[in-house]
């Protein structure tokens, strides 16, 4: 779908009176600005999308230093944290070695 399919169905809401003027103004600039996908796009996914394994901040597989980098928490206190959840039934070991397999290195 086209931007310019797009604003013709804002319109077409605009003319059957769904819309106000001041809401047909906002999401026409919104969709102008962004695009067609940036309504639907999370915050945080340029994040996710950008979490890569470390190849220089690492101890086995570089999980903690590709968080510390995405996330901004310093890399030993992700270590930290899994030791505890590893601590606390395994669960850290799981969600590391699952990091490990499926996110790709730098």
């Amino acid at each position: 779908m086209s931007i310019a399919d797009d604003l013709a169905k804002l319109e077409d809401l605009r003319a059957r009176g769904v819309l106000t003027d001041d809401e047909f103004q906002r999401a026409k600039q919104r969709l102008i600005d962004g695009g067609p996908g940036a309504a639907a796009a999370a915050p945080g996914l340029a994040a996710v999308n950008a979490f890569r394994r470390s190849l220089t901040d690492k101890w086995l597989g570089g999980v903690c230093g590709g968080l510390a980098r995405v996330t901004g928490l310093e890399s030993w206190a992700w270590r930290l944290i899994f030791a505890v959840l590893f601590l606390w039934g395994g669960a850290g070991l799981l969600v590391y070695l699952l990091l490990w397999i499926f996110v790709p290195a730098e």
